[in-house]
């Protein structure tokens, strides 16, 4: 396995990383995640400008787009697979302890991992902690994960895939590591950005595909929704069949299969889809 480290690959033996490093010490970075299919990047040119937002969002300097993509294609060529999670990792750097950042620079590293095809439906719990709509990273992908490993863990323990969060007006935000949709009444509800939530690549595509509306949601939509469902990189569309306690018979209903429909016909025919226009959505699956 090799994985591309601050200009070059690296046997991932040998490739290091200063144990002063922002990204370890504070947990000041960034990244992103994108699927890999037979040596092929998914929606790339969105991952980069969104790792870019995060970047300034941190005050870090922007990330060298060209270099990104001759790291994610070396490392790529370099780990044949034929289904991937190719992380991109971007952190403040080598600096002294605390909070003060150093003069080194930043740090990139792209790797790659292999993985398997998620299935059709999945459990999901919801916690008691809640995201910070308003908060200094709020909408950036940071490396500051532990909340997620903390509430992810939970949710293992559970039976369950994902943990759901509200936000600190107990509005429905998002998963660890995916967007949440609700099915009301035959049409398909998502949380706004605003509600604290990551701006999802595979939530924008969903969203722009299938005409979903963006809409405040309470945390309790998911015991009344008629159906509920998951998007993230890896996810693609993924139905929910449990929340909870509450079991959702028949998922992936029939306006989720339809979604995960278009999401494999779309994203099929374009790996790198630039903004698009909101197709109609009509209220009837089929």
């Amino acid at each position: 396995m090799k994985i591309w480290l601050d200009g070059g690959l690296k046997d991932i033996e040998t490739a290091r990383v200063s144990v002063f490093d922002h990204g370890l010490t504070v947990g000041d970075g960034i990244f992103e995640t994108v699927k890999a299919v037979d040596g092929r990047l998914f929606a790339l040119t969105r991952h980069l400008d969104r790792l870019t937002r995060s970047a300034l969002g941190l005050g870090l300097p922007a990330p060298d787009h060209d270099e990104v993509r001759r790291a994610c294609a070396a490392v790529l060529e370099a780990n044949p697979m034929p289904l991937g999670r190719l992380r991109i990792t971007y952190t403040g750097g080598q600096g002294p302890l605390g909070s003060d950042r150093g003069e080194h620079g930043p740090t990139l590293v792209v790797a790659l991992g292999e993985t398997s095809r998620r299935p059709d439906s999945t459990a999901v719990i919801t916690v008691p902690w809640t995201r910070n709509e308003r908060g200094a990273l709020t909408g950036l992908k940071t490396t500051s994960y532990a909340e997620n490993v903390v509430a992810l863990a939970r949710a293992h323990e559970r039976g369950a895939s994902e943990a759901l969060f509200a936000n600190t007006v107990g509005q429905l935000c998002e998963g660890t590591g995916s967007n949440v949709f609700v099915v009301l009444d035959g049409e398909i509800h998502t949380p706004p950005v605003a509600s604290g939530c990551l701006a999802g690549i595979t939530r924008a595509l969903t969203v722009e595909w299938t005409g979903a509306k963006e809409t405040d949601l309470p945390l309790d939509v998911l015991e009344r929704a008629d159906e509920v469902f998951l998007t993230s990189t890896l996810r693609d569309v993924q139905a929910v069949h449990r929340v909870d306690d509450r079991e959702l018979p028949g998922a992936p209903g029939p306006v989720t299969a339809k979604a995960m429909r278009i999401f494999e016909e779309r994203s099929g025919d374009d790996l790198d889809p630039g903004p698009g226009i909101r197709l109609p959505w009509t209220r009837r699956a089929g």
